[in-house]
C-alpha cells in the first residue's frame, strides 16, 4: 500500500474503479485476485485477456454478505446456507446453481457458480461498498506460477490493471 493512502482510502479508490468497469488487484486470505464486477462483460473479457486465460474456465466470485449470493446463484439448498453459516468468511468455496442473468463468462458456460466469502478485510470491504459480487481469480497468467509478492504482482499486472491494492 501506497504510505501516503489509508486504507480506506484505497478501498474507497478501488471501488470506484470497480462501479467504472475497472479492473482491480488486491490481496485475500489466500493469494493476490483479480477482481471486476461480475456483471460487467467488458470487465471479464479484460480478466480473461490479462490472465491469457481460456474463456471455457469460469471464474470465483467472492461476495461480502449471504445476501449477495442471491444475485448469482438460485435454489440454493438449506445445507448451503448451513456451510456458509459455520465456515464463512474462509476458505470454503460454494459450488450453487447459477442465476439466470449472472453472464456466461463467469460460469464458463456451465450451470453452476463458485462463490467464497475470503476471510480478508481488503476483499470483503471491496464486495461490501461495490454493493455486490466480484471475481476473485488469482492475480497471475494462466497455468503460471502464483505471485506471492505484491512486488511480482506490479511487475506483472501494473500496465494491464486499472488498480492495485
Amino acid at each position: 500500500m501506497a504510505s501516503s493512502m489509508s486504507c480506506q482510502d484505497e478501498i474507497g479508490q478501488g471501488v470506484a474503479c470497480l462501479k467504472a468497469g475497472g479492473v482491480v488487484v488486491f490481496p485475500t486470505d489466500t493469494l493476490y485476485g483479480v477482481g471486476v464486477d461480475v456483471f460487467n462483460i467488458p470487465a471479464l473479457r479484460r480478466v480473461f485477456e490479462l490472465k491469457a486465460r481460456p474463456l471455457g474456465l469460469a471464474l470465483p466470485v467472492l461476495v461480502s454478505a449471504w445476501e449477495q449470493v442471491g444475485s448469482v446463484a438460485q435454489d440454493i439448498p438449506d445445507i448451503g446456507r448451513r456451510l456458509a453459516d459455520r465456515f464463512w468468511p474462509g476458505p470454503l468455496t460454494l459450488v450453487l446453481s447459477r442465476s439466470g442473468r449472472l453472464p456466461d463468462l463467469v460460469t464458463g458456460g456451465l450451470d453452476t457458480v463458485a462463490v467464497r466469502m475470503p476471510d480478508h478485510p481488503i476483499p470483503l470491504a471491496l464486495a461490501r461498498e461495490f454493493g455486490g459480487p466480484i471475481t476473485g481469480t488469482s492475480a497471475n497468467i494462466n497455468g503460471k506460477a502464483d505471485l506471492l509478492a505484491i512486488e511480482a504482482v506490479e511487475a506483472q499486472f501494473s500496465h494491464a490493471v486499472d488498480y492495485i491494492i
